[in-house]
């Protein structure tokens, strides 16, 4: 029997608290559209898009209105878009991601993550193709979403991959420079990346899941930071693990709600139900910031020492909450910390009491990485490498997911700010602390091997 106090805190939650499913992303296996010839391929995606998603967005808003229930994005995940280029060129692999393009504005969807490659080991002629073709294929769509897996604990860190993504990077800030190198925010380079992530722009449709699959992102940053609010009202010297257990509770009601809309929406749709993704995800709006969490809690120069462990706390009380609502959470589940969609970490940035080092160092404890990053327009490929490679083996050692969405603007330098608008946000170009001096380490490619604990079997 459910407690009263859960269900009027749960009411509250979406009356007063603004309370959000963040998306509902449709994952679908486009493997069996893969042929010889590319028209075929492209009609066979469309197709299948259409078949698959072609109800999603309507039956979200029916249910949307049934439980008074905002879901704000809905979005489609597709298998890893590199098996459909096996066999083909450069100018497949564009009109692929336009294809993909165009089957999502047809279903009215947001965004369309999977034009992804996964090269932990080694590439194939495939995942090459699709990574050279990054450039011209993310400046020519507005939907498409990609993703470069370039590790794991298990095989280690292909630094090649690392080498030729970096070079990408520059090139796609280059083909968006118009719109400041934002291109760039439309890729992540992952190591352990996860197969059920419904949040973009990282989202793809693993190999292990279903056919067709839906996967629901709640995230809620200002609900749980009027939680933690609430409890220093009532206990103005509560401690480190009240605050902890408010979280925790706060966060097993945010799970709750999501797998209710998760599980409708798959019933009404007729595929599987995966994962419920409770992570706290941040828009620039003001009340719906994660570091205004961190400061509720007392960190109040975002970027001091402590704040780490702040970062700590929070990723792992709501990863407890979740796992404790629900057996089907995953995704990423825990707190995000995208500097240029997150107003009181974009301020900490500008003020330079948050650096990008201490941004890393953040990461370690985090449920993602280095993302929405800001970096002068005359960065070299070898720093980008070098910093995809620092955030890669903090993944790699410590098994978890870390990912980087760093996008160097063209013409721009440090402290100057831009602003992309909309869920993206603005942010103030940040200062890599010692730029050169690796070139030699990055440029001998290679492989890093695999530490000693991915040997788990």
């Amino acid at each position: 029997m459910k407690k009263t106090s859960d269900i009027l805190a749960t009411v509250r939650m979406l009356q007063e608290e603004n309370l959000d499913v963040r998306t509902v992303t449709m994952g679908i296996n486009l493997n069996d559209c893969a042929g010889r010839g590319m028209p075929a391929v492209l009609k066979a995606v469309r197709a299948k898009i259409k078949a698959r998603a072609g109800s999603l967005v309507r039956i979200c808003d029916e249910i949307s209105i049934k439980y008074g229930l905002s879901i704000v994005n809905k979005r489609l995940a597709v298998s890893p878009a590199s098996v459909l280029l096996e066999g083909h060129q450069h100018a497949d692999a564009v009109k692929l991601a336009q294809a993909l393009d165009q089957a999502a504005a047809d279903v009215k969807v947001d965004l369309v993550g999977g034009f992804t490659a996964l090269v932990q080991k080694g590439m194939t002629p495939g995942e090459e193709t699709l990574i050279n073709a990054l450039p011209e294929a993310l400046s020519s769509t507005k939907r498409v979403c990609a993703s470069v897996n370039v590790g794991s604990t298990k095989a280690g860190l292909n630094v090649d991959a690392v080498k030729l993504v970096s070079r990408r990077v520059l090139d796609i800030a280059a083909a968006t420079s118009r719109f400041h190198g934002f291109g760039c925010a439309k890729l992540v380079v992952f190591v352990n990346i996860p197969e059920d992530n419904p949040f973009m722009a990282g989202a793809y449709m693993g190999h292990g899941e279903p056919d067709c699959v839906i996967n629901v992102g709640v995230s809620g940053p200002g609900v749980v930071k009027r939680a933690v609010d609430r409890i220093i009202a009532q206990q103005p010297d509560c401690t480190l693990d009240t605050i902890a257990e408010e979280v925790k509770h706060t966060a097993f009601r945010v799970t709750r709600t999501g797998e209710l809309i998760g599980r409708e929406a798959a019933r009404k749709l007729g595929v599987s139900f995966g994962v419920v993704d409770v992570s706290l995800a941040p828009t620039p709006r003001v009340g719906d910031s994660v570091g205004e969490i961190y400061q509720s809690m007392g960190v109040r120069a975002i970027g001091a020492p402590g704040t780490t462990a702040a970062v700590a706390l929070l990723n792992d009380a709501v990863k407890k909450g979740g796992a404790f609502a629900s057996s089907s959470v995953g995704g990423l589940s825990g707190a995000f910390i995208p500097v240029m969609e997150d107003h009181a970490l974009d301020k900490a940035v500008a003020d330079g009491t948050l650096t990008l080092e201490k941004l890393e160092a953040m990461t370690a404890v985090c449920s993602v990485g280095l993302d929405m990053i800001l970096l002068p327009g005359n960065t070299t490929a070898e720093t980008i490498s070098g910093l995809i490679m620092d955030e890669a083996v903090i993944g790699i050692f410590n098994n978890k997911t870390t990912g980087v969405r760093l996008i160097p603007v063209p013409g721009k330098k440090t402290g100057q700010r831009v602003n992309f608008g909309g869920l993206f946000g603005s942010g103030v170009v940040c200062n890599v602390a010692c730029p050169r001096g690796a070139e030699d380490f990055v440029n001998r490619g290679g492989h890093i091997p695999a530490p000693l604990r991915g040997l788990t079997n």
